[in-house]
């Protein structure tokens, strides 16, 4: 029962008492005539994450391929204080949400961040301001945040061979068909995972999953999982992909645009993002394959020009952004797919493939690239 408790997440006892801990450095500061200050790890900055096999790029940076984009132990930090204008409304709304945690696991309860921010709207001002701060929090306490007993609302969608039961014996069948199952909202309580696929299959937009569903591409193909993010993942479909991989150990590809949002979002799924960083154990998959759309595939195919979308400013940043991160440098076969992206200025989507045939991505496309291992 111990290590279960251990896999499924913390102790209440332990997040109570981090909690606790953090108050009474506050008190303690209260008690010497001092401001009291919240110490935050940098989320976003790139000196803080950890790529194990990549020491040349930067001075802090190293690369672990087995868990991806990974705070290292010592990060650089900053001070969030009582006394500093610029700080003081910060600290005080992580203060007030603590407090809703502390209560939330002492009860055994839970709240959405939705809920959280609903609770004082005025308060809080607006709800990208509550999910940074409970990002900030999970960080700060080193404690993943389903088990702050806070949720995630879910916009991501599984279908496919795959059967499980939920936190509350509810029994769930994924079977292929023309509607898709809502991923889970607590993924972490999930049991009885049972599925013969060969392999998962993660598709960037809901519009080419319903087609592929509709196509009833998991029983004409070999057995197989999909599942979408509909476009950038929310933590319950980064942690679902993360499980499926750990329970099944079956390949992970990857079916995302030929643009450099496509290939952000499935580097997301793959390396993490630099913000969440200190939970990559739980939401990786560095083993993920990148199947398609590749930008050399516009050209293999002969796609037509017509179909394609030039670069917009913001494209030609982010894939600059992207070409200089450091795991791309660790795959050079992604590296080259990127400079052909940058060296024909267009982007095209995965609905390109309808001008060759309506069902050309379900009928050619992906059993082709599934047969003769045309991922990289």
């Amino acid at each position: 029962m111990h290590l279960l408790a251990r896999l499924l997440g913390l102790f209440s006892s332990e997040v109570l008492e981090a909690i606790e801990n953090v108050i009474l450095d506050v008190l303690k500061s209260l008690a010497k005539k001092q401001a009291p200050v919240l110490t935050l790890a940098r989320r976003s900055d790139w000196r803080n994450i950890d790529l194990q096999l990549y020491c040349i790029y930067l001075q802090y940076a190293r690369f672990k391929e087995s868990v991806g984009l990974q705070m290292i132990p010592h990060s650089t930090t900053k001070q969030i204080r009582s006394d500093c204008p610029g700080t003081a409304q910060k600290f005080a709304l992580m203060l007030k949400i603590l407090s809703m945690i502390y209560k939330m696991v002492q009860s055994n309860s839970y709240a959405t961040k939705r809920d959280i921010y609903y609770s004082d709207t005025l308060l809080f001002g607006s709800q990208s301001v509550v999910d940074n701060l409970i990002n900030e929090i999970s960080c700060m306490l080193k404690i993943p945040r389903r088990s702050l007993h806070i949720l995630s609302t879910t916009k991501g969608f599984v279908a496919g061979n795959l059967s499980y039961t939920e936190e509350d014996g509810t029994k769930v069948n994924c079977t292929c068909g023309a509607t898709a199952v809502t991923v889970p909202s607590n993924v972490q309580g999930i049991k009885n995972l049972y599925s013969h696929a060969k392999f998962i299959l993660i598709v960037e937009k809901d519009a080419t999953f319903q087609r592929l569903l509709d196509d009833d591409f998991c029983i004409k193909s070999a057995p197989c999982i999909m599942i979408t993010g509909r476009g950038i993942p929310d933590l319950n479909t980064r942690l679902l992909v993360r499980k499926l991989w750990d329970t099944f150990h079956i390949p992970v590809f990857t079916l995302v645009d030929a643009d450099p949002h496509g290939v952000e979002i499935m580097c997301i799924y793959k390396y993490g993002s630099v913000s969440m960083s200190f939970e990559a154990h739980q939401l990786t998959v560095p083993c993920i394959k990148w199947l398609g759309l590749l930008p050399s595939d516009i050209e293999r195919l002969n796609v037509r020009k017509d179909v394609l979308i030039p670069f917009t400013k913001q494209d030609q940043n982010k894939l600059a952004s992207l070409q200089k991160r450091p795991y791309i440098a660790c795959q050079p076969v992604w590296k080259k797919e990127l400079e052909i992206m940058a060296a024909s200025k267009m982007k095209a989507e995965i609905q390109v493939l309808t001008s060759l045939s309506a069902d050309y991505l379900s009928r050619v496309y992906l059993p082709n690239k599934l047969q003769f291992r045309g991922w990289i």
